[in-house]
């Protein structure tokens, strides 16, 4: 008999190389899946707003980039001693208005540029709820925010977005987005993160918003794609033991189960081999050694290091410069 459902990887039109270059912005899905390529040393620049679940947030971050826009005092508000940024993550908050605008803008000019030359943009878009501000606040009234910044909840007054209104800015968000860089393809996912805050029902309204609009975008638009986190953990996985405590956010086992799916999808099998040579030096980086200065752990740390610069021999275009300095500088006097 046959006990579950299994969603086959299927090889996509979009195929990841080293030498390309990958913005992903989103929900905190998006950071698992980035961290995992930061750590196979691919090219990747991940959240320069920090997380997002809205679409609309993800637009007007994305808007930000193209424009290469510079923020200024009269976009912060002030709160808990803190100069904020309703369309920034909390990190960006600083106890200065200088300080906050600095890495703001910082952040802003590095995803400018690496956004133009980038091959491909991965979208995970986590709740269609958007929540606005309201006349409580002290600005901005109307604002669709990306980060509460623990204020008051009569400050905002939430909607959920209708299909047709997401569909629109999405597809006029792609139009914009390969003006800008027309090499550009763009990957949508749908964050299997439950978003309970709302509700169970809620939640799967929202979840559903998300999808049809995607689906309706790639539909009409070219260079899309689609890749399935969501019916990965939801349908194929579908067990509470996949999350983590919070029965919330899918655990590493999901996580892995999803990036196992992801690299099948999107690399071929030279691209494959490079990746597990990578996985294997990374993993030797993090060995602790009982006595460093042993011949055996030092016999050990020479042979990745030769491994390390034969690699950067065969495949110049990987990133190995750190690889390389961090062997060389645990070996005792260099040996």
């Amino acid at each position: 008999m046959k006990f579950k459902l299994t969603l086959e990887a299927t090889k996509s039109n979009v195929q990841i190389s080293y030498q390309d270059k990958l913005m992903l912005i989103g929900s905190c899905f998006t950071e698992n899946i980035g961290a995992k390529m930061q750590k196979h040393l691919f090219s990747v620049k991940e959240n320069p707003h920090g997380i997002l679940f809205n679409p609309v947030s993800v637009v007007y971050a994305i808007s930000d980039y193209i424009q290469c826009k510079q923020y200024t005092e009269t976009d912060l508000f002030e709160y808990n001693e803190l100069f904020n940024s309703w369309h920034h993550h909390t990190r960006f908050s600083d106890i200065s208005s200088d300080a906050a605008l600095n890495k703001i803008n910082q952040s802003i000019k590095e995803a400018h540029h690496f956004l133009k030359q980038a091959n491909q943009l991965v979208i995970t878009l986590g709740s269609a709820w958007l929540y606005c501000l309201t006349h409580n606040a002290p600005s901005h009234s109307g604002l669709v925010v990306a980060n509460n910044h623990k204020a008051p909840s009569n400050w905002f007054e939430k909607r959920l977005m209708l299909p047709k209104e997401l569909t629109d800015l999405l597809q006029s968000m792609v139009h914009e987005l390969q003006s800008f860089n027309a090499a550009l393809q763009i990957i949508f996912t749908v964050s299997p993160v439950r978003h309970l805050r709302e509700g169970l029902v809620e939640n799967n309204r929202s979840k559903a918003v998300l999808i049809h609009a995607v689906h309706e975008t790639i539909a009409n638009t070219n260079s899309t794609y689609y890749f399935p986190s969501y019916e990965y953990v939801i349908d194929d996985l579908r067990d509470y033991r996949f999350y983590a405590e919070d029965l919330v956010h899918p655990n590493y086992a999901a996580t892995q189960y999803v990036w196992e799916k992801w690299v099948e999808t999107f690399y071929n099998s030279p691209t494959q081999q490079i990746m597990k040579q990578v996985a294997e030096l990374q993993l030797a980086m993090q060995h602790k050694p009982f006595n460093k200065g042993s011949k055996a752990h030092q016999q050990f740390l020479q042979n990745c290091l030769q491994k390390s610069e034969a690699l950067a021999k065969l495949y110049p275009f990987l990133q190995l410069q750190e690889t390389i300095a961090f062997f060389n500088g645990e070996l005792v006097n260099n040996a």
